[in-house]
C-alpha cells in the first residue's frame, strides 16, 4: 500500500501545527517519522490514520483519499498504535489483541477459526503467548505497548502507523519490535525519538521541525551531524556500526562540535 501526503495543513487553536506537509511512502517501506517534541509528527499521523482531518490537503492510499472513504473502510487497511494513553485495563491480554479483529466483521458474526488463528499469530509474534489469559492492567508499561502492536498486527493491516511504538520498552524489546515490524512486508509510517534506531530500520526518514519537513531521504543523507545539531539541539557522530549500518550517537552540546 503506498501513502500519499499531500500539502497537508493543520491548525490547532489559532497556531499552524502542520504546514503544506508532502511526503510519499512507498508499498512496503519504512518511513521513520523524526523531530523533536512539538514538531507535529504526532499530528501527522493522526492525518493518516483518520483521527484529526486536514484543514487542507489530501491524504491518500493507493491514490484514494482515504478521508472520502468510510472509516471502516481504512481501519480495514490501517493497524495503527497510538500514543493515547492506555485504556482496557480489565479486558485479558487475548481480549484485548481480538478487538484488532472488529473490522473484519458484519454485524453480530462470531469468530471464525481463521480470526482466532490470526489473534494466536499476533500474541505469537509479540511474545505474549505466555500472557494470553493476564489482564492488560496487571502487565508492565512496555508489555501493555506490545500488547496494542499485537492488537494492530491482528487487523491483518497493509499499512502500519505507529506512534513512538517502543515506548516504555527495554532495549531489547525496542529491538524486536522493530525487527518484527520491518519484516512484515508492509507499510510502515513511525514517529520514532531514538535517532539510532530510525538510521538502523528506516528505510527513508522525514525530520520535521515547527510543522514543516526540513529533510527528507536515506538515513544515511538525512541524518548528519550538522542536522542533527541544528534540529535537536545536541553533537552527534554518524559513523557505520560493526554490521555495516549506520550509527548515530548523541550527546550534550558543549562546544558545538564533536571532539
Amino acid at each position: 500500500m503506498t501513502l500519499n501526503v499531500e500539502r497537508v495543513s493543520v491548525a490547532l487553536g489559532g497556531t499552524t501545527v502542520l504546514g503544506q506537509v508532502s511526503m510519499t511512502v512507498p508499498d512496503g517501506g519504512f518511513t521513520a517519522l523524526l523531530g523533536p517534541n512539538g514538531s507535529g509528527k504526532s499530528t501527522l499521523l493522526r492525518t493518516v490514520y483518520r483521527a484529526r482531518r486536514p484543514d487542507s490537503g489530501r491524504v491518500l492510499v493507493d491514490g484514494t483519499d482515504i478521508w472520502a472513504m468510510p472509516a471502516a473502510w481504512a481501519a480495514r487497511r490501517t493497524g495503527v498504535l497510538a500514543q493515547e494513553h492506555h485504556s482496557g485495563f480489565e479486558f485479558t491480554v487475548t481480549e484485548t489483541v481480538t478487538m484488532g479483529r472488529t473490522p473484519h466483521l458484519k454485524g453480530l458474526d462470531r469468530l471464525s477459526r481463521k480470526d482466532h488463528d490470526v489473534v494466536g499469530q499476533a500474541l505469537e509474534q509479540t511474545g505474549l503467548t505466555r500472557f494470553a489469559t493476564r489482564r492488560v492492567g496487571e502487565l508492565s508499561g512496555g508489555e501493555r505497548q506490545r500488547v496494542l502492536l499485537a492488537r494492530a498486527l491482528a487487523q491483518q493491516p497493509r499499512m502500519l502507523v505507529l506512534d513512538e511504538p517502543t515506548n516504555h520498552l527495554d532495549v531489547r524489546h525496542q529491538l524486536e519490535i522493530l525487527e518484527l515490524v520491518r519484516g512484515l512486508g508492509v507499510t510502515v509510517v513511525a514517529a520514532l525519538h531514538g535517532l539510532d534506531l530510525a538510521a538502523r530500520y528506516a528505510d527513508t526518514v522525514v525530520v520535521l521541525q515547527e510543522g514543516r519537513i526540513v529533510a527528507d531521504g536515506s538515513p544515511s543523507t538525512v541524518l548528519t551531524g550538522d542536522l542533527v545539531r541544528d534540529v535537536f539541539e545536541v553533537a552527534a557522530i554518524v559513523d557505520k556500526a560493526d554490521d555495516g549500518l549506520l550509527r548515530v550517537t548523541t550527546r550534550p552540546l558543549r562546544s558545538g562540535r564533536v571532539r
